[in-house]
């Protein structure tokens, strides 16, 4: 078997050296890269959690709108059985030579 000088074991260790640094700095560079689109992909999702939030708080008022609207459609048949109870009341008047006594007066007289 040969024997190694030291010249040789010296020049190994510092290619060692070289190689393991070199490693570092690659592994230290992937690993801040990584952590860099780590953060974007988080302000992303955040901007996204945002935007659905504001969605879903939209969503809500719709559903209110709806019960808004069948307020509203009880309150138009209202108005429209006044406006016929109205009517009826004018071409009642137009017509009785007794009103408004016959109107204000007992139910059933005439």
């Amino acid at each position: 078997m040969e024997t190694v000088s030291a010249e040789t074991v010296q020049r190994m260790w510092v290619a060692s050296l070289v190689i393991y640094a070199v490693v570092v700095a690659v592994v230290a560079t992937l690993l801040t890269l990584i952590l860099r689109e780590a953060r974007e992909v988080r302000a992303g999702v955040s901007a996204i959690w945002t935007v659905g939030q504001q969605v879903a708080s939209n969503t809500i008022h719709i559903a209110l709108l709806d019960t808004t609207i069948h307020g509203a459609h009880g309150i138009l048949d209202c108005a429209r059985g006044v406006l016929e109870g109205t009517e009826a009341l004018r071409a009642h008047a137009e017509q009785c030579p007794g009103c408004p006594a016959c109107a204000l007066g007992p139910r059933g007289v005439r």
